[in-house]
């Protein structure tokens, strides 16, 4: 009896239906993620955010570009770096930050579709357009230069139909989402209530391997092809273990003391057991060494004196 190996069934070749099939699943699903609700309140904020950026940057160039006027006509000649004419720098910033705090309200209210702001937020900010286009268009006026006339007349025009028209661009944003919404809701409500689920990527496993199946030996001894390759046999050593290290255990004060003991000279006094000499003998550290040295100074002390009664017996 030997081993066949079956080999397993090649993947069939994706046709062109397949490939359409496919292709048109793919384009119903973008289809249906463009038109949810939360895709299309994406898709605008993005567009409000630019609009606002760049309908902010040519209001904000544009006033800019009328304080020189303004500042020369507040000045009337008088002397560089006199008072008037330093006061004088103060006028169109004052009218111009009025002016901006009622735009940046009109943003907000824009949002959320608030209409009736009352009269006099328009009051307010017509006569902020008028003030600043009568000060910077006067001189020229005054010259009969008209090409003055129009160079002077553009920036506050121009800021005041970007500050007319930007509340109407977003008020026209916010009704693209509540549209979306509403028709998403009639097409299919709990499609429409439902928030995007986030899809989790998962890594594929790796197919299983093939199984053997053992078969019987062909008639005349002849033995069977194997059609595909054999997995590799396990290796059957077993692991050498491991070397244990010797661990070093922490030495306390009596070993400290048996270690200063064993390395003393037969003529080593109690006196001479210091400190200084235990660091030196033991290897021990500062705040221990005087413990150790008088640890060896007890237990050397009965040694001398037997020492001492030995050798006065002797005489």
């Amino acid at each position: 009896m030997s081993a066949l190996v079956q080999a397993p069934p090649a993947p069939a070749k994706a046709t062109s239906v397949d490939k359409l099939r496919t292709q048109a699943a793919e384009a119903s699903q973008v289809r249906a993620l463009s038109t949810h609700p939360d895709v299309v309140a994406l898709r605008v904020e993005s567009i409000r955010t630019q609009v606002d950026r760049c309908m902010w940057l040519g209001i904000v160039l544009g006033l800019a570009f009328t304080m020189v006027n303004v500042q020369a006509f507040a000045a009337a000649g008088a002397t560089v770096g006199s008072l008037p004419w330093i006061a004088a720098w103060l006028l169109d910033p004052m009218v111009s930050l009025v002016l901006i705090a009622v735009l940046r309200a009109e943003q907000i209210t824009a949002r959320y579709q608030v209409t009736d702001a009352g009269p006099w937020i328009r009051r307010t900010k017509r006569f902020a357009f008028a003030a600043t286009y009568v000060m910077n268009t006067w001189s020229s006026f005054g010259h009969g230069d008209a090409a003055g006339i129009v160079l002077h007349s553009v920036p506050p025009l121009l800021v005041f139909c970007a500050a007319e028209t930007a509340p109407v661009l977003r008020d026209r944003l916010t009704e693209a989402v509540l549209r979306a919404e509403q028709a998403a809701v009639l097409a299919d409500p709990h499609k429409a209530a439902e928030p995007l689920a986030v899809p989790v990527v998962t890594q594929e496993m790796p197919p299983p391997p093939v199984a053997l199946e053992s078969a019987p030996a062909e008639a005349g001894g002849a033995s069977p092809e194997v059609t595909t390759k054999t997995q590799p046999r396990r290796s059957t050593r077993k692991p050498s273990p491991r070397k244990k290290t010797a661990k070093t255990g922490r030495m306390l004060l009596a070993d400290y003391v048996a270690l200063g003991l064993a390395k003393a000279d037969p003529e080593t006094t109690a006196d001479q057991v210091t400190p200084a000499w235990a660091r030196k003998t033991t290897g021990c550290s500062a705040g221990l060494s005087a413990k150790v040295a008088a640890g060896v100074r007890d237990q050397l002390a009965p040694v001398a004196s037997a020492v001492t009664s030995i050798e006065k017996a002797a005489a």
